[in-house]
């Protein structure tokens, strides 16, 4: 059975949150960094001990350092914040005097209510609007195919902007819907693409490319700028 936990260790380049996992899966101790928390992840196959672990950490202080200084500012939802939705900014506005709860006006994002719920609030209103966009661009795109999803679903995942599972569920991030449409319309024609061919082969890559023309570009935007969304919230 997997299992995780977590605490801050003082290693050569600062101290840094590690995130300890044990992994069923893994064949051997493996080292990343998620950007959602700015945590260390160490990843445990199940007969190695943390010292492998810490002997890892240590080998690598220096490039952990680097990367952790490197990820961008964490933008919380809170008022005066401005954040991306379908990669235009927004600036986040409590307007607890009015009802509604969350909408867009012009170029600012309203929240109604209390502003401890405000959080929350607009968490659930970029996971509801990424699963409306999502599940539209599926539709397309499966007629287009001949194919069929069996279900669409969004999460927070940590290091995946999508997913088709055998079972033809499709999971996508909620945080896409911080990306530009083009970026949204790729990810949705690569999971659609799976659902015929499950690897990436080039009757895979053939398929996408009848599926959307950006490829290339949204490729390049997600390894520039995805860091930055994992950030936000």
């Amino acid at each position: 059975m997997d299992s995780a936990s977590s605490e801050i260790l003082a290693l050569p380049g600062g101290a840094a949150r590690v995130e300890w996992r044990r992994s069923q899966r893994a064949r051997r101790v493996s080292l990343r960094i998620d950007p959602r928390g700015g945590t260390v992840v160490v990843t445990l196959p199940p007969r190695a001990g943390r010292t492998a672990g810490m002997a890892l950490l240590m080998d690598h202080a220096s490039w952990v350092a680097e990367r952790l200084a490197a990820l961008p500012g964490a933008i919380p939802f809170a008022p005066g914040a401005k954040v991306p939705l379908h990669g235009t900014e927004y600036r986040i506005r409590h307007v607890p005097g009015r009802v509604g709860g969350v909408w867009v006006e012009k170029e600012e994002i309203l929240v109604s209510g209390e502003a401890e719920f405000l959080p929350r609030r607009v968490a659930d209103f970029f996971r509801a609007e990424a699963r409306r966009r999502m599940t539209e661009l599926v539709a397309a795109k499966t007629a287009i195919a001949g194919v069929q999803a069996h279900r669409v679903t969004v999460k927070d995942t940590r290091s995946r902007w999508g997913s088709c599972a055998a079972s033809r569920n499709l999971a996508f991030s909620w945080r896409l819907v911080m990306a530009p449409p083009f970026v949204q319309d790729y990810v949705a024609a690569h999971e659609v693409a799976h659902l015929r061919h499950m690897n990436h082969g080039p009757r895979f890559w053939a398929l996408v490319e009848e599926l959307t023309p950006h490829t290339n570009a949204a490729v390049t935007w997600l390894r520039a700028e995805g860091p930055r969304l994992l950030r936000v919230g």
